[in-house]
């Protein structure tokens, strides 16, 4: 059974957005592959659930639909309570009946500002889009859901997948072929990030493993290979070779440490060390160069979601089941703790922004962004319709919040939403969209890319309208 999709489920006991075989499908083959049962038995097994899944995906389709309906409904009836010329109106007539009943002008004064201020905070979540968004390319391969798509550093067009299929791809931006294709973990592939500057990925796994492999690739040979490929299927022709994919086993270094499932892996600053997230309510530092433990990081009190580093300082942040994330500090030979409680439900992910902000968004439906320099309370609060994913920032402060709900949504730093990415039967999510990825280069018109759990990750072009 995959721990990283176990997880996922049961934070909120409610149904995921992932394939029915994602959890007790895999799990129940593993088990049958552990016990002596007749091969026709077997095949009997795997028959009926295959049966039960399409039932599921037609049931769940069918709910979904149902649910885009209510949502077309709902947005009609906003835009036509709020985008009306009469909304001012209203407003105006209302301040006036209210403040008839106070008795001084300066009390008047102040209720009608008051009602004036509400008024506009609710009519502003219903203005126009302030983004154009369009889906650009599309990346499929995968056999299971992708927990984590990311970027590759600016002068590599590539990108990284992470997924419950037990592997992580790199991917051509441009062509939207799988370039390599990493088979070193046991169980789910959970994260993966590249090195800022070396041609090595970090991936995390729910082997209790974080691995870091080499991902060299030959732009002047057959697109894929690599100094350790391994060819899959016979010699190629005409029609198979451009379906061949080059796939690597052996990590350059395994790293070791926790007792359950690596929830997430990231480079620190510097890139000399990295710190992995587990499911065991721990946060390894670990040592590059020699692999072994350089600490561990205790405190919170129940299991690891995600972790991010600062871009430029070794700071990382940890989040956590237990509603909260922690800010650790290892600038100092000592390093120090803060813990922040903002949340009502499971931190899904906290990230640093280039501002010298944290934003972490929660199953509790909330994304909140907090100024690094006083962090006792956060200095904006979005409140959304569905829990909240793997986020990412811009390098120009715009947060992309991946849903359940297959939504994608956009908002800057104070709060005020810009787009949504469009759903529909031929463009965004069919599923959970687990996590999403910025490239501020736009490389080939692509500087948005989303994951979701209907095996798809899909690359957008963002643009202002503005610009």
């Amino acid at each position: 059974m995959e721990k990283m999709q176990k997880s996922k489920r049961s934070s909120l006991n409610r149904p995921s957005s992932g394939l029915l075989d994602s959890e007790f499908y895999m799990g129940f083959r593993s088990d049958l592959e552990n016990e002596s049962v007749s091969p026709s038995y077997k095949i009997r097994l795997y028959a009926l659930f295959r049966q039960i899944e399409k039932e599921f995906d037609s049931l769940y389709q069918e709910n979904q639909n149902l649910h885009d309906k209510i949502e077309i409904l709902n947005e009609k009836l906003e835009r036509d309570t709020f985008d009306k010329q009469d909304c001012v109106d209203f407003d105006t007539n209302l301040s006036k009946v209210l403040t008839k009943k106070l008795s001084s002008s300066s009390q008047k004064n102040k209720t009608a500002h008051k009602l004036k201020a509400q008024t506009s905070k609710i009519v502003s979540s219903f203005k126009a889009p302030q983004f154009s968004c369009g889906l650009i390319r599309e990346y499929i391969g995968h056999k299971d859901g992708i927990w984590e798509v990311s970027v590759a550093r600016p002068t590599v067009p590539v990108i990284g997948t992470a997924s419950a299929d037990h592997t992580a791809c790199l991917w051509s931006i441009e062509n939207s072929k799988c370039l390599l294709q990493y088979q070193g973990h046991s169980g789910s592939v959970n994260s993966i990030r590249f090195h800022p500057s070396k041609d090595l990925v970090l991936t995390g796994g729910g082997d209790s493993t974080a691995h870091i492999w080499q991902a060299a690739l030959n732009w002047d040979i057959p697109k894929g290979q690599s100094s350790e490929e391994e060819l899959e299927g016979e010699e190629p022709d005409e029609k198979t070779e451009t379906n061949k994919i080059s796939t690597l086993r052996t990590p350059f270094l395994e790293l070791s440490g926790h007792t359950g499932a690596v929830s997430a892996a990231e480079w620190l600053a510097g890139a000399d060390q990295v710190i992995t997230a587990s499911w065991d309510r721990l946060a390894v530092l670990h040592d590059v160069e020699t692999g072994s433990i350089v600490t561990t990081l205790t405190g919170h009190d129940q299991e690891l979601n995600h972790t991010a580093t600062h871009p430029s300082q070794k700071l990382a942040v940890t989040s956590s089941r237990d509603t909260t994330f922690r800010l650790w500090d290892f600038r100092e030979t000592v390093h120090s703790v803060s813990v922040f409680q903002g949340h009502a439900e499971s931190v899904t992910s906290a990230v640093f922004t280039r501002e010298d902000k944290v934003v972490s968004g929660s199953d509790d439906r909330s994304v909140k962004v907090w100024d690094l320099r006083n962090m006792r309370s956060p200095v904006a609060t979005i409140r959304v319709d569905s829990a909240v994913n793997r986020l990412s920032v811009s390098s120009n402060g715009v947060i992309a919040i991946p849903h359940d709900n297959r939504h994608i949504r956009l908002f800057d730093l104070a709060g005020q939403r810009l787009a949504r990415l469009p759903r529909s039967t031929r463009q965004g999510h069919a599923r959970m969209v687990a996590g999403v990825a910025w490239s501020d280069e736009g490389t080939f018109g692509v500087n948005l890319f989303t994951a979701g759990f209907d095996r798809r990750v899909l690359g957008w072009s963002v643009l202002s309208m503005k610009d």
